[in-house]
C-alpha cells in the first residue's frame, strides 16, 4: 500500500515477474520518478484503496483495471454483465491476482500501463 495518502504521491502498483511492468519500472527509473513500488501481490490492497485507484483511473467500468483473459476472471464468473463496479471491486480485493498491472499513479490521476504510452501520457501532463 503506499505509505501516505497525499495528492502529490506517486507509485507504482507492480507484479516483478511480469515484463509490461518491469518496463513502466525502469520507465519511470529513466526519467527519474521517485515512484513508491506497491508490491500489490504480496500487500494487497484494500477495498477503500482500488476504489480510490478506479476513480483516479476516469474510467467507467471496473473490468478497464481487470486481467479480463486471465483465467481466474473466468473462474469466477466475473465476465457476467450483470456485475457491477462494486461487485468487480471486491473481486479484486479477494484475489488481488486480477489487478492489472502496472498501473501508475500520480496525484489524482492513474494509468494502467498497457500500453506504456499511457504512463508516458499521464508523465507529461
Amino acid at each position: 500500500m503506499p505509505s501516505e495518502n497525499r495528492a502529490d504521491k506517486q507509485y507504482l502498483y507492480h507484479n516483478p515477474r511480469c515484463s509490461k511492468s518491469r518496463a513502466a519500472l525502469a520507465l519511470l527509473e529513466e526519467r527519474n520518478i521517485a515512484a513508491e513500488v506497491v508490491h500489490y501481490l504480496d500487500t494487497p490492497p484494500t477495498l477503500e484503496a482500488l476504489q480510490e485507484l478506479f476513480a483516479k483511473l476516469g474510467e467507467d467500468s471496473v473490468r478497464s483495471m481487470m486481467r479480463v483473459k486471465d483465467d481466474l476472471y473466468r473462474e469466477l464468473g466475473l465476465d457476467n454483465e450483470a456485475l457491477g463496479n462494486d461487485d468487480l471491486l471486491r473481486a479484486i480485493a479477494e484475489h488481488p491476482a486480477l489487478l492489472e498491472r502496472p498501473i501508475f499513479v500520480s496525484g489524482n490521476r492513474a494509468a494502467v500501463g498497457r500500453p506504456l504510452e499511457n504512463i508516458e501520457a499521464l508523465l507529461s501532463v
